[in-house]
């Protein structure tokens, strides 16, 4: 489940993408999938400024398991044909005033929303990954491996 050396390299360009999709579990347990803007900590593991008022914080409150799928398809004219990633874990707040600074780094028209109370910074905690480089090309991929050594 470690995947290749190929494979793990493809699979950190895709998550180091500006925005991935976050699928989270409703009150009833349905999924609910929402757009979000993400930025990759020192370690290379995504973070997320979500609303308190947001339903997927909601979700995320009652149960922080989640997953993230971060699209490397656009403008292929055979969508299908590209790469993408789909991680697997849970979502904790991260407290430190130095991901909020990194997340707003990168985006800077979220500066304004960190700043108001009801934003908070949360790190996505992957557990696995599951990576389809194109057709055929298709891991199942450890976290343990997917963030160690240089990200």
């Amino acid at each position: 489940m470690a995947g290749s050396d190929d494979d793990l390299a493809e699979a950190r360009a895709l998550i180091r993408r500006d925005r991935a999709a976050l699928g989270t579990l409703d009150a009833t347990g349905a999924p609910y999938v929402s757009l979000v803007l993400v930025t990759a900590d020192a370690a290379g593991k995504p973070l997320l400024l979500l609303s308190d008022l947001a339903e997927h914080s909601k979700n995320l409150r009652r149960d922080p398991r989640a997953s993230l799928l971060f699209d490397g398809t656009g403008g292929l004219d055979q969508p299908l044909t590209g790469a993408r990633i789909t991680l697997m874990g849970r979502v904790a707040p991260a407290p430190d005033p130095a991901d909020r600074a990194r997340y707003v780094a990168q985006h800077n028209e979220a500066e304004g929303w960190a700043r108001m109370r009801d934003f908070r910074v949360y790190r996505f905690e992957p557990e696995r990954a599951h990576l389809v480089a194109g057709f055929g090309r298709i891991a199942w991929l450890d976290a343990s491996a997917l963030f160690s050594g240089d990200n």
